[in-house]
């Protein structure tokens, strides 16, 4: 693990949010909800339950400062605890069961022309990876924006790590497919 000083200002928040301090929490709120709705809505399509995410994220961050090691960044761990509130939530909605095992797929995935991603927005972009199915949506983001080994969210997703592989694969292939239309 990575021991990274906070800056001064930054200690006065952990310290003050330790403390429950209101002005603490109000301003760490104020600096990462943006960044930590826009994971929530990376995991649920559905902007409500994202919201919903949000508020427990940070429910959990205020009544669980005083766990935080500070080994490694503030940001880092206030990220990951938005990751684990949204995988609880869609284990508790059997969101994950949709996924089907796929052990023996062997996808031919086509290199994509990577200049029609030029030809879209990145809202666009985020628009697709919401709009696939939860179990590829979910390893898509663990993996390719998180960077989760297929083992880690194999553990974390009580799934084999062949299936994080082809979910992957399958939810880069849907969103080549996508794209490609998109930058027509």
């Amino acid at each position: 693990m990575e021991i990274k000083a906070a800056n001064p200002d930054e200690q006065k928040l952990i310290t003050g949010c330790k403390k429950g301090e209101t002005w603490a929490q109000k301003q760490v709120y104020e600096l990462y909800a943006s960044a930590m709705f826009s994971v929530c809505v990376r995991y649920v399509s559905d902007r409500e339950t994202a919201r919903d995410l949000l508020q427990d994220g940070f429910i959990k961050i205020f009544t669980k400062a005083d766990t935080f090691s500070e080994i490694g960044s503030f940001a880092g761990w206030i990220r990951r605890i938005f990751v684990t509130t949204a995988l609880e939530y869609l284990r508790q909605n059997k969101a994950l069961l949709e996924s089907s095992s796929l052990d023996d797929v062997d996808y031919l995935i086509e290199n994509e022309d990577v200049s029609v991603l030029d030809k879209i927005s990145s809202d666009d972009l985020m628009n697709c990876v919401s709009n696939l199915p939860n179990g590829y949506r979910t390893v898509f983001n663990l993996y390719a924006l998180e960077g989760y080994s297929h083992a880690e969210i194999a553990e974390m997703l009580n799934i084999s790590e062949n299936t994080s592989r082809s979910q992957f694969m399958r939810a880069r292939k849907i969103l080549q497919e996508k794209v490609r239309v998109l930058g027509k």
